[in-house]
């Protein structure tokens, strides 16, 4: 389940209790930028199994990629709590980097995750088209999920098409979210997962507030009631799909 642990403001001891309240009993923790590399792959070697990593740069931090950050980051890639080459992806929402910058250094993570066969964890706002074009390049040579799915009908065939995965947050509980919410319904129950996203996009009815992994519980119960089936059964759906996709953490067994 996707957040960023280390950016919580009730601190990782109580959000990892308040996880564990809720049932949720494994969580991964995202790597955005060369600063929070360390400080995730620390999180994941101090609380592993309970908690993994993921070590990529987020396309609002493209233009910090370099060739030194990527072999950082593939000499770090084979600790047995890092699952994923991620975040990485496009975003021209807003467009903190440009976007040559952050078509290049995608791609280059992309390369990464190829030559050692890890999955990957997409971040793509605005950019649907390029995000395709580029995953296209690795067709058959790269596996992973679209994070935080917010994307049209359109980028949800093609990423399934392509072979990739699909992770629906806390919005899929906003009531501007219908279209969102059709699209859940279509997507197949072996592809999907769920996921916070904390501190960011916390689910209704705590929108507005600082997220925190403990409320997935309410967007898997969302997700759930679009797919007609009880949200124990999602549970056991979901967690099989991400010891599938991220091959590292049913090696970890818990």
């Amino acid at each position: 389940m996707h957040c960023h642990l280390d950016k919580l403001e009730e601190g990782v001891e109580a959000a990892l209790a308040l996880s564990r309240a809720a049932g949720v009993s494994q969580v991964i923790t995202i790597g955005t930028e060369p600063a929070d590399h360390p400080v995730v792959l620390a999180l994941s070697q101090k609380y592993y199994p309970e908690v993994f990593c993921t070590l990529g740069v987020h396309p609002h931090e493209g233009v910090l990629f370099s060739s030194e950050v990527g072999q950082w980051i593939e000499k770090n890639l084979h600790d047995p709590g890092v699952v994923a080459v991620g975040e990485i992806g496009l975003d021209y929402y807003y467009n903190q980097s440009p976007k040559e910058d952050q078509k290049s250094a995608f791609r280059q993570q992309l390369e990464i995750a190829k030559k050692h066969k890890m999955p990957v964890e997409i971040h793509t706002r605005d950019a649907e088209s390029d995000t395709i074009e580029i995953l296209q390049e690795f067709k058959g040579q790269v596996t992973g999920l679209i994070h935080c799915f917010t994307g049209t009908s359109w980028l949800a065939k093609q990423a399934l098409d392509l072979g990739f995965n699909i992770s629906i947050s806390g919005v899929v509980t906003f009531k501007n979210a219908s279209d969102l919410r059709e699209t859940v319904k279509s997507l197949p129950l072996d592809r999907i997962h769920v996921e916070t996203d904390a501190p960011f996009l916390a689910p209704m009815p705590h929108r507005g507030k600082k997220n925190t992994p403990a409320f997935v519980v309410h967007t898997a119960q969302v997700v759930a009631d679009l797919k007609g089936i009880s949200v124990e059964k999602l549970a056991e759906i979901t967690r099989q799909n991400a010891l599938t996709l991220f091959p590292k953490m049913k090696l970890a067994g818990k």
